[in-house]
Formats: structure tokens, sequence, C-alpha cells
């Protein structure tokens, strides 16, 4: 038997930035399409950062806690820093897990499904203030987590 993560175990009792953020500057919700469970993330941007940003979920210990665990790395970082380079997807993975160390391998599904939601959030904000080049590319990012989650469920199928 391994041993239990501490590190999820305390963003599961006791999530930051709980909660929603009345006139959000973007808004993001996805259903994760494993287990069904729904998360929302809102976000308040001044000077390109994230200055504030919450998370309601209907989820196990893991899906908190990664949501948890993204939204304490993303606060204060810039939109631009967050999305653009080479793999923005890997790289708010990579965010969760400097926080939290290895997910279980039977919850793969969890972190991929709080990045789904930051980046429909950020998607929302850029579309909300007309900048068509980034709300594009946030489209082709969040396509890109339906495709992550599409791969690995077909693999799950094949073995």
């Amino acid at each position: 038997m391994s041993e239990p993560n501490f590190k999820l175990l305390d963003h599961f009792t006791n999530p930051r930035n709980v909660g929603s953020i009345e006139n959000a500057d973007g808004f993001g919700s996805a259903k994760n399409p494993i287990n069904g469970y729904q998360t929302d993330i809102y976000i308040k941007v001044e000077d390109g950062q994230i200055k504030d940003i919450k998370f309601k979920t209907f989820g196990c210990t893991v899906t908190i806690a990664t949501t948890s665990a993204l939204t304490e790395a993303v606060k204060g970082k810039s939109l631009t820093d967050l999305i653009d380079g080479d793999n923005p997807i890997e790289n708010l993975m990579n965010l969760i897990e400097e926080i939290l160390g290895p997910i279980p391998e039977k919850n793969w599904h969890c972190s991929p499904t709080a990045v789904q939601t930051l980046l429909s959030a950020i998607h929302d904000f850029y579309k909300k203030n007309k900048e068509t080049d980034k709300a594009c590319l946030l489209e082709k990012l969040q396509e890109d987590v339906d495709n992550y989650f599409e791969k690995y469920m077909k693999n799950i199928i094949e073995e």
C-alpha cells in the first residue's frame, strides 16, 4: 500500500479559493467526461494578471484538490505566461503536480478537468474583451484537452 498524499489531502480538506466572484471578468465551466463531475472557475483580471480566482465543484477528493492547487498556482500570474509557450496544457498540469505531488493513476482525469475549466474562464475573458486571436488560441487549447481525454479513453478500451 502506498503512502497517503498529505498535500493532496490538505487541498481536499482545506481547499483554497472556494466560492464565486460577482461580476467576474471570466467564467469557465467544464464537465469531466469520465465521471460527470462539474467544475466552475471565476477569474478577476487586472493588467493582464489573474488578481483573484475562485472555484466551485461537484467532485471527488482529487477533483477538489487539483482545482484548489491550480487556482493557488495561477493566482497573480499573467494570462500570457499561462497560455503561451510550447505546451501550456502540460505546463498547467505540471503546476498542479508541483503543489500536490504525483496524482494517483486512477484519478488521471482530474487534473485535465481543472485545466480545461481554467482555459474556459480565460477564453471567456478574451471573448468579452474582443481579443479574437487569443480567444481562438484558447478554443484550440480546449480542443487539445478534449483530445487528451479521447486519446486516453481509446487506450483504455484497447487494453
